[in-house]
């Protein structure tokens, strides 16, 4: 049995020891105790700060740490959602029927829990801006058809979540990427990193990886440091080192190291950063299965609790419990204007019961069971959390409540195991729902999906 702290010791290619060199090389959010990436300065308003988060990095906040998210507009199989540069779209009035944007579904079908349907509103508060607010750098003020102003950054209108509580919290949404013909997710904002040109940040389930903007993960040698070099000659066939140009300047955690005479290299707190030829997609793990290396990341994800384990499948590597049986998550998007997400406990709780039982909470619980948290579980960040369920209901349950079960929850969204995987690696539930799972359905937790390059 794999345990997540050996996958980052060996599988992936993570040491454990950078976890806690972070300290030395980044700062420590005041606000959040969280260590984060560097990032570029650049004009914001005065009740604009930033903030780091554990898995999106630094992000901008409202001035007691609300994340700032917006709505970027989205192409559907049958039409668009989400909002075009600057046009708001999230107002008060309940959508309570579906906008026929996912096929095959037509416009004008009744919403579910229409009684209790929140509004966009509700959910997402616009930020407003004072009456005398002027724009700077790339945030301006747009007037909404309620005749209120409302920030936006490049053109996007801005929301703060009801889903987060504290600063640095960003449970409302990620810059994860969706594709497809999954929903329009709202996305935080936040500073550019810093970064050379050519080179970006990515979120992934495992941390901020390092990538080139061709979609080429970083990579550097364990046991290289600038003097002497390791890698030459054979081992130039397999790593290219990522280049500096002439007038290239050390940056923050970046540095430039001189390979020869005229040959530059880029280096990442101290080590030589390259890229491997097999890196062909969004986020590809490849050169780390290459003895010594590892990929880079600016900032790693906390670690699932102790209990869990990490499979090996066809496709990937995939979360699991203590018994080794692949973990899922819910993902849900409704098929309205507003675009609604639907996979929190505080959410309607009809979609999920149709996916995962034909609408019975029994049979969910037969076939889709919660991830069980024991008495003393302990929660080493918000990013896991043990949650009470009301398993008959699927939504939060207080103390006191008779049939209360105790799960673990990822952002807030309690996690699933599925009665079909009879074996350790077995993904028999993976893309259970509608479009593979990624509109309305089960998807397993990847910490790695590149084993088949192509695979989404």
């Amino acid at each position: 049995m794999v345990t997540y702290r050996q996958l980052l010791a060996a599988s992936v290619g993570l040491i454990l020891t950078q976890a806690s060199n972070l300290a030395d090389v980044a700062e420590l959010d005041p606000v959040t105790s969280i260590t984060s990436e560097q990032y570029r300065e650049i004009p914001k308003p005065s009740n604009v700060r930033v903030v780091a988060t554990e898995l999106e990095g630094p992000v901008f906040a409202t001035e007691d740490g609300r994340t700032l998210y917006k709505w970027p507009q989205h192409k559907l199989r049958n039409g668009y959602s989400g909002e075009p540069p600057g046009k708001p779209a999230c107002y008060g009035e309940p959508r309570l029927t579906t906008a026929g944007l996912m096929s095959p579904y037509p416009a004008g079908v009744p919403l579910p829990d229409r009684d209790q349907r929140p509004a966009c509103t509700d959910l997402w508060k616009p930020f407003y801006a004072e009456a005398d607010a002027q724009p700077v750098g790339k945030w301006t003020v747009l007037r909404r058809k309620d005749n209120r102003d409302q920030w936006a950054f490049d053109e996007q209108a801005l929301y703060t979540s009801i889903r987060d509580q504290q600063a640095g919290d960003t449970f409302g949404g990620t810059r994860r990427k969706h594709d497809g013909d999954s929903p329009a997710i709202r996305v935080p904002i936040g500073p550019p990193p810093l970064v050379p040109p050519g080179v970006t940040v990515k979120t992934t389930s495992i941390g901020r990886l390092l990538t080139t903007t061709k979609n080429e993960s970083l990579y550097a040698y364990r046991s290289e440091s600038a003097e002497p070099l390791a890698c030459v000659k054979e081992c130039l066939v397999e790593f290219s080192p990522l280049k500096a140009p002439a007038v290239a300047k050390a940056m923050g955690e970046w540095s430039v190291v001189e390979r020869e005479a005229g040959v530059r290299q880029w280096a990442f707190r101290g080590r030589p950063v390259y890229t491997h030829p097999d890196d062909t997609h969004s986020w590809s793990l490849e050169g780390s299965d290459e003895e010594g290396w590892e990929n880079l990341f600016t900032q790693r994800a906390p670690s699932p609790p102790d209990a869990f384990t990490v499979q090996e499948t066809l496709a990937g590597l995939v979360l699991a419990d203590s018994a080794g049986k692949s973990i899922y998550v819910y993902r849900c998007g409704d098929d309205s204007l507003d675009q609604l997400a639907c996979d929190h406990p505080n959410d309607t709780q009809v979609y999920r019961l149709a996916m995962c039982g034909g609408g019975d909470a029994e049979r969910c619980q037969q076939f889709w069971p919660f991830v069980s948290a024991a008495e003393n579980a302990i929660e080493t960040s918000r990013a896991w959390s043990v949650v009470l369920i009301d398993p008959k209901s699927g939504r939060y349950a207080q103390q006191d409540h008779a049939d209360a079960v105790r799960v673990w929850a990822y952002r807030q969204r309690p996690v699933y195991t599925y009665a079909g995987d009879l074996l350790p690696g077995d993904l028999n539930g993976a893309g259970t729902g509608e479009w593979r799972g990624k509109r309305n359905g089960l998807l397993a937790f990847w910490l790695r999906d590149d084993f088949m390059k192509g695979i989404e």
